[in-house]
């Protein structure tokens, strides 16, 4: 059996590259040629082309037919439409901007994803909505359309927040840094308990995996994944922490007044909650996580820590930025801490409703409950 990943040296390719390999298949990539990855070993054919045109595409591929492709990079409108002509099984790698709300909470009632959201949710109706989650749409519109036109069988995947080692941007290394400059807070919207979707480099390509040993079951199909079981921005923190033998104070602040978080948001985004639901993806394929969130998220940080990313001067001039906008926040917190605090107040002592006396025969307890 031969396979092409499309890709391949990402954070999931290599993942993707050896599990085919494991499952039998002779396996080439394709991609542009600008970065390759020691963890494919080098009998795996590099194809060079570029999979966002399909005049380079069809020239990459000429003469060549393979019994599954997977494609992660690229352009999938494009290969989608030209595909078939090159094997007749297709998965498909997209993401969450397709649905409706993930950027704009505000266009749902009332306000914020459904939790957990499931792979029917409503999705972005036009490019005036959202462009780029209108784009995300049309390429798995695309891919589902050929699969209905018998061209291929195909199964789409919807990724989340991907992370782990490899990664072009890695949020994580935000928040290392902190721990790295001795920085005694960091600013999180909301009391940093926005929950997102995120999934291990090494978990999402195993749903994959799951999905290409499986054809029958995975044919015609869309699957959220991620992470079973998912950290709040606060606890991933706190385990970056951990694994620097480190801590931080958390000052919580108004989404709106959040300025140095928004790095960790996707695409920069509000802190509302954006949980996929796996259901699909766990009944149907028999999803379970190879690596739970917090050895996941501390393997990432270890590997960080031993291959730091190249650093930009505009990394470095953003850092800076938000050290000072956090300064600057946190007096400001601290001096409301105070004013709040200052408040009379009663606190009180929470007893449940129901009657429970002390003795038998009694009418009322000592609550007169």
């Amino acid at each position: 059996m031969k396979a092409l990943v499309i890709g391949g040296t990402g954070p999931t390719g290599p993942h993707l590259v050896n599990g085919l390999i494991a499952q039998g298949y002779d396996v080439s990539i394709l991609h542009r040629g600008t970065h390759d990855s020691d963890l494919i070993p080098a009998h795996v054919e590099r194809i060079i082309g570029d999979p966002h045109f399909e005049e380079t595409l069809r020239d990459a591929l000429a003469g060549r037919h393979f019994d599954l492709i997977i494609a992660t990079y690229g352009r999938i409108r494009i290969i989608a439409e030209i595909i078939g002509d090159y094997t007749d099984r297709l998965i498909t790698v997209g993401g969450a901007p397709c649905y409706r709300g993930v950027l704009q909470p505000e266009n749902l009632f009332p306000r914020g994803l459904q939790i957990p959201l499931p792979e029917d949710a409503p999705k972005v109706a036009d490019e005036d909505e959202f462009r780029f989650g209108y784009l995300v749409r049309l390429a798995e519109d695309a891919v589902m359309e050929g699969h209905a036109e018998g061209r291929y069988s195909a199964t789409h995947f919807r990724y989340p927040v991907v992370y782990g080692p490899r990664q072009l941007t890695p949020a994580v290394w935000t928040i290392m840094r902190r721990f790295m400059d001795n920085r005694p807070h960091i600013v999180l919207p909301d009391g940093g308990l926005t929950l997102t979707t995120r999934g291990y480099a090494q978990n999402v390509a195993h749903a994959v995996l799951l999905a290409a040993q499986q054809p029958e079951a995975a044919a015609g199909q869309i699957y959220n994944c991620g992470d079973e079981a998912q950290l709040t921005m606060a606890q991933w923190v706190q385990v970056v922490g951990a694994a620097m033998d480190s801590e931080i104070d958390i000052i919580s602040v108004p989404d709106q007044y959040a300025y140095p978080a928004r790095s960790l948001m996707m695409f920069y985004g509000p802190s509302d909650h954006q949980i996929f639901d796996l259901f699909k993806l766990k009944s149907e394929l028999g999803y379970r996580d190879l690596f739970g969130a917090v050895e996941a998220m501390t393997r990432t940080v270890h590997w960080y820590r031993d291959n730091p990313p190249t650093v930009t001067p505009e990394f470095t001039t953003e850092l800076a930025e938000n050290y000072r906008l956090e300064d600057a926040i946190a007096a400001v917190q601290q001096a409301a801490n105070e004013k709040l605090a200052a408040i009379e107040h009663v606190k009180k002592d929470f007893h449940h409703p129901y009657p429970h006396p002390k003795k038998p025969g009694l009418d009322r307890d000592h609550r007169a409950r």
